[in-house]
């Protein structure tokens, strides 16, 4: 295998429930929001989230309780991931909506949430029974010396409370100075350092380059974590593996359960289909075609690709295909017919 990969680190011993599902594509991510009281010069969120109060359940942006639960619905989550932003930047919003998420889905439904704050005792206890399993994301500059910090008292409640604790950061040159705290711990997982929208200027300055010409993943990372990932409670999370495992299962959940008849699922769980541009409601239809495979718009008629490329020298108006995340997502590209 290439040296520049980041695949053949050892899994840990312990992964965890939130992950195993995650793994499965089978968790709602709620970004709850992209508010934090911390500025950590590494985070990778895009423009569009970071240091604005928005909610998001999976892709699609949403501002209740009910819009994520019907998302949810959409893709047979078994579980969510609570992020941001830092989740606890509003407690009332979190534990709304998780007890949203509990309530329909029932106890069941595993919820993991990640938090770059030290929660205290109260705050602790006001989830319990709503998450099922914390990670903690406490500043590198701590690592050493974790039990001497506020975060120690924190993953001493979760546990208490009954949660399952970890330790979630990313591949900083100084990761192995936790291996001390994984005796406190569940779990520790640690994210392959990507480059984002609002960090390239930090990671230029500080030397970083990028591991590959379509990776976001910084060249090094894999390196600065692999003493570390051989021990016990360690899991080494690669940034090829987020974007060509996780969130390809995910997608071919949520395509499963939202394509119409019509939707090419690919193997990547994106979804083609083809487009005309007409007079949507009232075109009329080349002779011989099941109205049932189009979908009518005001200003579009939507149908299988090799429809409209059967039918394309007997219409006019424009027509092209459109490759898509499913249930409404991106659009990756645009090919005319």
């Amino acid at each position: 295998m290439d040296d520049n990969t980041s695949e053949d680190l050892p899994p840990h011993s312990r992964l965890s429930a939130g992950c195993t599902l995650c793994y499965e594509g089978a968790k709602l991510v709620l970004f709850l929001t992209g508010l934090c009281h911390r500025d950590c010069w590494y985070c990778p969120l895009s423009q569009e989230r970071k240091n604005r109060d928005v909610i998001y359940a999976n892709e699609h942006l949403i501002s209740s309780p009910g819009e994520m639960i019907q998302v949810a619905k959409r893709m047979s989550a078994l579980g969510t991931g609570i992020t941001g932003g830092e989740p606890f930047y509003f407690p009332e919003r979190l534990i709304e909506y998780a007890g949203a998420l509990k309530k329909e889905f029932g106890p069941e439904h595993h919820i993991h949430l990640y938090t770059g704050m030290a929660p205290d005792e109260g705050m602790i206890r006001s989830i319990a029974g709503l998450i099922d399993e914390i990670r903690f994301h406490p500043p590198a500059e701590l690592w050493l010396n974790l039990k001497e910090t506020p975060f120690h008292d924190s993953i001493k409640y979760a546990k208490m409370a009954g949660l399952d604790v970890g330790i979630e950061v990313p591949s900083l040159p100084n990761i192995d100075d936790l291996t001390g705290y994984l005796e406190n711990i569940d779990f520790l997982n640690i994210n392959e350092l990507e480059w984002g929208d609002f960090n390239a200027d930090e990671m230029r300055s500080r030397g970083y380059l990028l591991r590959g010409d379509v990776s976001n993943a910084v060249l090094g990372g894999f390196e600065s974590a692999r003493k570390i990932s051989s021990l016990p409670k360690v899991h080494w999370c690669s940034s090829d593996f987020k974007d060509r495992v996780q969130l390809r299962m995910r997608l071919r959940r949520i395509a499963a359960n939202t394509a119409r008849e019509f939707d090419e699922i690919t193997e990547d769980g994106t979804i083609i289909y083809g487009v005309w541009e007409c007079d949507g409601m009232k075109e009329a239809l080349p002779e011989g075609l099941d109205a049932n495979l189009f979908e009518r718009f005001d200003d579009r008629i939507e149908t299988g690709w090799w429809i409209l490329e059967e039918i394309s020298g007997r219409i006019k108006g424009t027509a092209y295909y459109i490759e898509r995340y499913p249930d409404d997502g991106i659009i990756i590209e645009v090919t005319p017919v």
